[in-house]
């Protein structure tokens, strides 16, 4: 029976695994709706940014893989890139079943395909497979406003958030002064004296042109990633001044915070994306009127780009003053920092994802999860193991399964290979994807720090990546007695004058490859700048350590691109990890 929305659900007693089959809904008035072609078997979700995202065309030996994947019992579903302020009851963009062929396969998630496509061989059961995914994204944006609220660092973005929701302006009030807060914190400008409101011409450079700023021609701006200013004059008329109006800046890369006579009006993400923001009241005034910009750029080219005419002053009556050329920048040196992200920004802010990618699916029947994500998180990274285990315990509690099992793709090794111990955002996320997993009995772990690429952050073998989140699945999901990964560590300890580290689950035992030493391992000691590299002898599943006396910890596989030559006999490199001496 239908409510008074005209919504209705009907459940059914699990059946066998097959098909074809069709399902009918007959009304009691005798209207009748026949959907054909329907599978009963296992249904997949694999989530994250990038590396899940990356389509099986652009995998390793793509085209042999996609010349045979023909099996009409592998279904495939691509959500779109959507968002929303709040959780959306239906996606935006429409989506629909699959059945894997060479032309469906060539577009789709190849990590998810080929996980898929190992199961399906291992399982024999109809697979379906939901592929939600978004390039660059942080993993708050995928947490729901219930798990985030739980989250005391989050706090007071997720109510500027829900200021924004109801009365824009306010919200661009408010984060304008989180921002504005935390460039004074880097870089001690005091009040009256910052960017945004200083008219002099100290430190100010005329833009050559507005294109990216790679182009320009300037030493050090040809491979620039950071932050630039700008800014520019405009001269209004007081009739001008006294009404309600919005400023358009045109195409910005990648993110910009914007200001008009030192008030802040919009932050936005997103290259080749206008932005227009609304003016409050009271801000523009007769005579001369100064619009700044801060643009960060991460990857790639970046700025103030495109077309001239989109960047202009708009008023009530329908008269406009355009902004112009004559626009004039500062470079912001790389000892600031990263600045935060709005909130409502897509990629990097709060929900918006979840609510327009994840909520849509509601209470869908999943067997399980398959999460890769975490390079957007590596400039943050120290306490990504809590919003993993909250987004884990979220998205079970949406689809009603307490127990749903999750696959964790540890993030593979991506950029410079370190020739001394070193700090390294990514090595913390995978430690922290580990001590996650540990602490979840419904999760495992995907170990793929041998299967980088030091100059791509997407490396093609993904058919190993599938290889691997299906041997964890059937651990996890499917109860069979294997390892779910490579060598896991138990702990360390000093024990006859060395350091004993203990692995489990390294299937016949640990080998060191190419060399009678295991590398890759640091001891450290309670200050920054104390760990030095030192080498193991493997005996069975455990790895002695020399005895440092000043040690207090022990590092392993540390580094953005680290060399490590620690495996089981089945293969499997044993991950990348941080644990205390006990």
């Amino acid at each position: 029976r239908a409510d008074r929305t005209g919504r209705w659900a009907a459940r059914r007693r699990a059946r066998p695994a097959g098909g074809p089959y069709e399902l009918t809904a007959t009304s009691a008035s005798g209207a009748r709706r026949t959907l054909r072609d329907v599978m009963v078997g296992d249904v997949w979700l694999c989530s994250g940014q990038s590396n899940m995202e990356m389509e099986v065309a652009r995998a390793l030996n793509a085209p042999a893989e996609l010349a045979g994947a023909n099996d009409p019992g592998l279904r495939l579903l691509t959500v779109g890139h959507d968002t929303g302020l709040v959780p959306q009851e239906a996606f935006a963009t429409p989506v629909r079943w699959q059945a894997a062929t060479p032309a469906t396969v060539a577009d789709f998630s190849a990590a998810c395909y080929f996980m898929a496509r190992e199961l399906r061989r291992s399982q024999g059961v109809p697979i379906g497979l939901v592929d939600t995914s978004w390039g660059g994204t942080a993993i708050d944006a995928w947490r729901s406003e219930a798990a985030i609220e739980r989250d005391p660092a989050a706090r007071e973005r997720l109510a500027v958030l829900r200021a924004f929701r109801t009365d824009p302006m306010e919200g661009n009030r408010r984060w304008g002064a989180m921002w504005q807060a935390w460039w004074r914190g880097r870089t001690g400008d005091r009040p009256g004296a910052e960017p945004w409101r200083d008219a002099g011409a100290d430190s100010w450079r005329p833009a050559p042109r507005l294109t990216a700023w790679e182009s320009w021609g300037e030493p050090e701006l040809a491979n620039f990633n950071g932050m630039l200013w700008y800014r520019t004059r405009v001269t209004l008329t007081p009739e001008q001044a006294r009404q309600p109006a919005t400023v358009s800046l045109g195409w910005v890369d990648e993110v910009d915070q914007s200001w008009v006579n030192g008030t802040a009006v919009g932050n936005s993400y997103g290259p080749g994306s206008d932005r227009t923001y609304a003016i409050p009241v009271g801000v523009l005034r007769a005579g001369e009127n100064i619009v700044t910009v801060n643009a960060l750029d991460t990857y790639g080219a970046g700025g103030l780009v495109g077309p001239e005419e989109l960047r202009v002053l708009r008023f009530a009556d329908g008269s406009s003053a355009p902004l112009g050329s004559a626009w004039e920048y500062r470079v912001v040196p790389s000892v600031v920092g990263t600045p935060p992200r709005a909130p409502w920004e897509a990629n990097a802010g709060l929900s918006l994802i979840y609510n327009g990618m994840i909520a849509p699916l509601r209470d869908y029947g999943l067997r399980g999860a398959a999460w890769y994500q975490g390079e957007s998180d590596a400039g943050d990274a120290a306490g990504y193991a809590g919003k993993l285990g909250s987004l884990m315990a979220d998205w079970r509690r949406q689809f009603g399964n307490p127990a749903l099992p999750f696959l964790v793709v540890q993030l593979a090794g991506w950029g410079p290979s370190p020739a001394a111990p070193v700090e390294s955002g990514f090595a913390t996320i995978r430690d922290q994807q580990r001590r996650a997993v540990a602490a979840d009995p419904h999760a495992a772990l995907a170990v793929a720090i041998d299967l980088g690429d030091r100059g791509d952050i997407h490396p093609a073998n993904k058919v190993e990546v599938g290889r691997r989140l299906a041997r964890a699945a059937r651990r996890v999901a499917y109860g069979e007695a294997a390892a779910p990964s490579g060598p896991e560590v138990v702990g360390a300890r000093r024990a006859d004058g060395g350091i004993v580290v203990a692995f489990r689950n390294a299937e016949g035992g640990l080998l060191a490859y190419s060399a009678d030493r295991a590398i890759g391992f640091e001891l450290c000691g309670t200050g920054p700048g104390s760990c030095r590299f030192v080498e193991g002898r493997v005996q069975g599943s455990a790895v002695t350590l020399p005895a440092l006396p000043s040690a207090t910890g022990v590092r392993f596989c540390w580094g953005d691109s680290p060399v490590c030559n620690l495996y089981d006999r089945a293969g499997l490199p044993a991950g990348p990890f941080e644990i205390k001496i006990r």
